[in-house]
């Protein structure tokens, strides 16, 4: 299914560390927009969803009107209407209602459906999509995966208590004199960590493939390196990527686990100028981490194994 057959050659994987001060990173809607965390370790989390959101954000303002580079899951999409768009550039003989519910039964036909949505959404080429909503475009597996990030330590969310001058009715004003209550949910500091895979596989298969190309990893990697400049807001002043680790591997399946990667990737506190892991029984007495000066992170390069490329941004 690859649009122009210039899928991408390489697996890789990635680590990476970005930090929030004084701010929410990722608000939990089913907890009164509370940062999220892990209740057995008091460990902040940020789902995969919203590094993706900012990932396409990014992409959005990067290649504005740049072919192929339209964003699927944005502000104010119909999908349906994304999906008429490729019935109406692969099969425009096709108008009634009943005939876009199913994927043509011609295999070819139902391909190229799919495959002109992923060469014109960047998106969709990178992380995938089910477009089987009423009007059916195929679905596909996307090449680019991201894990839940983490932090490093605990976090301890504050709720800050804030005022408001300008009442929002006449009776607010009349009663309170304009001045309403309100409160917000802050992180004082926290690093996390998260982990990103990328397929070259389903990249490129001939007919599973979505076309994500080397030109589209560096996109990728672009994004993750400056998603967090273009996403301030009140809750999210102070977020910053730290440290972008890559593996790269010297073919399409892959010369080690990534596990074993990842493995290599250390995050250390700096304690009296000392390193320490987290949780060590030395840093008790340590004062909480509040900046990314009180971590260190290393990369073990020794004994590589064949066919992997280290690159740190």
């Amino acid at each position: 299914m690859t649009p122009e057959g210039n899928g991408l050659a390489q697996r890789h994987e990635f680590v990476l560390y970005f930090d929030v001060a004084n701010g929410n990173p990722n608000g939990d809607p089913d907890a009164g927009n509370m940062p999220r965390l892990d209740p057995e370790t008091n460990k902040g989390l940020v789902s995969d969803v919203a590094l993706k959101r900012k990932i396409r954000n990014y992409v959005a303002l990067a290649r504005p009107d740049t072919p192929g580079h339209e964003i699927y899951m944005r502000d104010g999409a119909t999908l349906n209407l994304e999906h008429k768009r490729a019935w109406a550039a692969v099969l425009p003989d096709v108008s009634k209602t009943d005939e876009f519910k199913k994927l043509p039964k011609d295999e070819a036909k139902a391909r190229a459906l799919t495959a002109w949505m992923c060469a014109n959404f960047w998106d969709i080429r990178s992380f995938g999509a089910v477009m089987t909503t009423g009007v059916n475009a195929g679905q596909v597996r996307g090449p680019v995966q991201i894990g839940f990030a983490r932090s490093i330590d605990p976090i301890l969310p504050l709720e800050i208590s804030i005022t408001r001058l300008a009442a929002t009715t006449e009776a607010d004003a009349d009663a309170k004199g304009g001045r309403t209550m309100g409160r917000k949910h802050i992180v004082p500091y926290g690093l996390y960590r998260a982990h990103g895979f990328v397929s070259a596989p389903l990249a490129s298969h001939p007919t599973k493939g979505t076309g994500f190309s080397q030109a589209d990893l560096d996109l990728l990697f672009e994004a993750l390196a400056n998603m967090f400049e273009h996403d301030r807001s009140a809750a999210r002043g102070e977020m910053a990527t730290r440290k972008l680790v890559i593996f790269r591997h010297a073919c399409a399946l892959g010369n080690a686990k990534a596990n074993e990667l990842f493995d290599r990737v250390e995050t250390w506190r700096l304690f009296r100028g000392e390193r320490h892991r987290p949780g060590d029984e030395r840093l008790d007495n340590a004062p909480p981490p509040r900046s990314f000066a009180d971590y260190a992170i290393t990369v073990d390069r020794d004994g590589l194994p064949e066919g992997i490329e280290v690159v740190e941004r």
